[in-house]
C-alpha cells in the first residue's frame, strides 16, 4: 500500500522558523510465506452485469507479490483479471481450479469461502 508522500498528519502550517518536520520511517510490508497465507476463494456476481468472477482475498504482502500471483492464475488458467485492494479477481467461476493451482504452489490454507 502506497503512503501519500505529503501527509503531514494534520500539521499544515508553523509559525516556528527553526521547525524541521521529521518523517518516521515507513516500514516495507512484508510478504507472508505461501503455507502461512490464509487465502479465501469467492464467487462473486455483483456489480458486474450479471457475470460471474473469482475473488482471491486475504493476501497478506506486498503490491507487486501480489500481481506476481494474480499473473500466474490468469497465465494457467488463461483468463483476463485484476490485483487490486489486496484482491485477485479473476473473470468466470474458477474457483476449483484456482484452489488446486494454489495447494500446488504451496499455499495449503487457501479455502473456498462464500455461497
Amino acid at each position: 500500500m502506497k503512503k501519500k508522500k505529503n501527509n503531514r498528519d494534520g500539521i499544515v502550517f508553523s509559525t516556528d522558523p527553526d521547525f524541521t518536520w521529521e518523517t518516521e520511517p515507513v516500514e516495507d510490508a512484508v510478504t507472508l510465506e505461501p503455507a502461512r497465507q490464509a487465502l479465501r476463494i469467492w464467487l462473486d456476481r455483483k456489480q458486474r452485469g450479471g457475470k460471474e468472477a473469482t475473488v482471491i482475498k486475504g493476501f497478506v504482502g506486498t503490491e507487486t507479490d501480489l500481481k506476481e500471483l494474480a499473473k500466474l492464475l490468469k497465465t494457467k488458467l488463461s483468463v483476463g483479471g485484476a490485483a487490486k485492494d489486496g484482491n485477485i479477481i479473476l473473470q468466470g467461476d474458477h474457483r476449483d481450479k484456482v484452489l488446486a493451482l494454489l495447494a500446488e504452489a504451496g499455499y495449503t490454507q487457501a479455502k473456498k469461502a462464500g455461497g
